[in-house]
C-alpha cells in the first residue's frame, strides 16, 4: 500500500499532485494523512470525500467516470484516509493513462483535495476470488 502525506490548505484552491500506479487485476489501496497549513492533522470530522477516474482522452472530450474508489476516513480527526479498489474492479481497466481526483467538501463546498495521473498496467493473472 502506497502512502501519500501532504498540506491541505482550502484557501489556496489547488489540488495536491498525487500520481498513482493500478495494476489491473490486483487489488489497489492507498492510504492518505493530511495535515493543515499549521502541520497539524487536518480535522475531518464532519466532511465528506469521494474519488472517481476517468481515461486520458483528447483535449475537448469527455467520457464518464472509468471508476469510482471506495474512499472512507480511517480517522477523519486525524487527517488519515483510504482510497480502493477490488481486484475485479481493476480487472475491467484498459491498460494506459488516466486521470483520477479526490473531492472532499464541508457543507455545500466542494474542495479538489488531490488530483494526478494513474497509470494503469495490464494485468497478467488475475487475484483468485
Amino acid at each position: 500500500m502506497a502512502k501519500h502525506s501532504f498540506k491541505f490548505d482550502p484557501d489556496a484552491g489547488v489540488a495536491q499532485g498525487v500520481n498513482i500506479v493500478i495494476n489491473g487485476g490486483a487489488n489497489y489501496r492507498d492510504q492518505y494523512n493530511i495535515t493543515d497549513v499549521n502541520s497539524s492533522a487536518f480535522d475531518f470530522t464532519g466532511w465528506t470525500i469521494s474519488a472517481q477516474m476517468v481515461k486520458s482522452v483528447a483535449v475537448g472530450a469527455t467520457e464518464p467516470a472509468s471508476a469510482t474508489f471506495v474512499v472512507g476516513f480511517s480517522s477523519a480527526a486525524g487527517g488519515e484516509f483510504i482510497s480502493s479498489l477490488a481486484h475485479n474492479v481493476t480487472g475491467n481497466f484498459s491498460e494506459g493513462r488516466y486521470f483520477h481526483n479526490i473531492l472532499v467538501s464541508s457543507g455545500s463546498t466542494v474542495y479538489n483535495l488531490a488530483a494526478g495521473s494513474v497509470k494503469v498496467n495490464a494485468g497478467i493473472a488475475s487475484a483468485p476470488s
